[in-house]
């Protein structure tokens, strides 16, 4: 996994990032396990070493670490390699290790960790492990170090951003969307977006989910995308149709959140951010811009009245659980989307 380059316009966070895979090449043996790894867990956190939930692949002997504060580790070794996997400090022994992701090791290491994490899901949050996409798809998050509380509280306390729905509604919405598979291949592309931060930024999750809205938008089209696409001005935009069109998304806080008075003023405000930096280089460039935060009453007044938005071409809409979605084209987008807006 190399350096993702910094691109203006994109937000940083100086935080741990999702849940991944160390791999050391080196031998291990039950006696090394227990003194470089649990011994200096054992004394800075408190730990537990015991035997794993699950079987592990034939080859490896492996363990769990369950730190008192709550963190979590695994490990699986054999006599010439070994993977860690935890959201707690790694050990010196594991110091400058390659990273990995769940598809970049082999397949029954990678089921073997996840299952053991699902364990654990299952019985801390329940209500969470019912949706097995979600589940799946948001793994990398909801054990990383700095973000585990934090993205679990987004979908048990806010419905996952949708205003007036409930948890229940905002999880089977995202498990419909994400059965489909669309956004297997960017897992952990689209997954962190939610956020690996022990500060709940509601903002900034929101705005993650819209980009799931975009992606399901453009698969309801009949269009395939690429999302987080670097380009050659040194923007990432959102996503690539495979038309060759280039999608940015944007989803505005509705006007009780926001200085703008009115539910049009919101969405142009929102918009003049986007303009004179990744639009402006990129003409054309399709701006869909997402209103699911927007209250019924809200969005009905975007909704009858069809605003400008300060941008074209532009996409205006919003999803909700159990309907299609809502919304209007501003100029030709040229994707076939308004067909596919109630």
């Amino acid at each position: 996994m190399g350096h993702k380059p910094q691109y203006p316009g994109r937000r940083t966070l100086t935080v741990a990032g999702p849940i991944r895979f160390r791999h050391s090449q080196s031998s291990w043996s039950h006696s090394r396990v227990d003194t470089a790894l649990y011994s200096p867990l054992d004394e800075k956190f408190g730990a537990t070493k015991r035997e794993p939930l699950v079987e592990p692949p034939p080859e490896y002997d492996a363990c769990r670490f369950e730190m008192d504060n709550g963190d979590l580790a695994l490990f699986a070794w054999t006599d010439s390699d070994a993977y860690w996997l935890g959201n707690t400090e790694t050990p010196q022994a594991l110091w400058r290790t390659e990273k990995y992701t769940f598809d970049e090791v082999t397949y029954p290491l990678a089921r073997w960790a996840q299952r053991e994490l699902l364990e654990d899901l299952a019985d801390s949050d329940p209500w969470l492990a019912a949706y097995d996409h979600v589940t799946w798809f948001f793994l990398p998050v909801f054990f990383s170090k700095d973000g585990r509380e934090t993205t679990r509280t987004f979908f048990r306390d806010h419905a996952a951003g949708f205003p007036d729905a409930d948890r229940e509604a905002g999880l089977a919405f995202y498990e419909d969307l994400l059965s489909t598979g669309i956004l297997d291949d960017y897992r952990y592309t689209m997954a962190t977006k939610l956020g690996t931060s022990e500060q709940l930024d509601l903002v900034r999750m929101r705005a993650a989910m819209a980009e799931l809205h975009a992606a399901k938008l453009l698969d309801d089209t009949g269009h395939g995308f690429t999302p987080e696409v670097p380009l050659d001005s040194g923007y990432a935009l959102d996503f690539r149709a495979d038309s060759g069109t280039l999608i940015e998304v944007t989803r505005p806080e509705p006007p009780a959140r926001r200085r703008a008075g009115t539910p049009a003023s919101a969405l142009r405000e929102t918009v003049d951010g986007k303009t004179g930096t990744q639009l402006d280089a990129h003409p054309g460039t399709v701006l869909f811009v997402d209103c699911t935060s927007f209250r019924d009453d809200e969005w009905f007044t975007v909704r009858d009245a069809q605003p400008g938005v300060g941008y074209t071409p532009a996409v205006v809409y919003r999803m909700r659980p159990d309907k299609p979605p809502a919304g209007y084209v501003v100029g030709d987008p040229g994707l076939g989307v308004a067909r596919h807006l109630d």
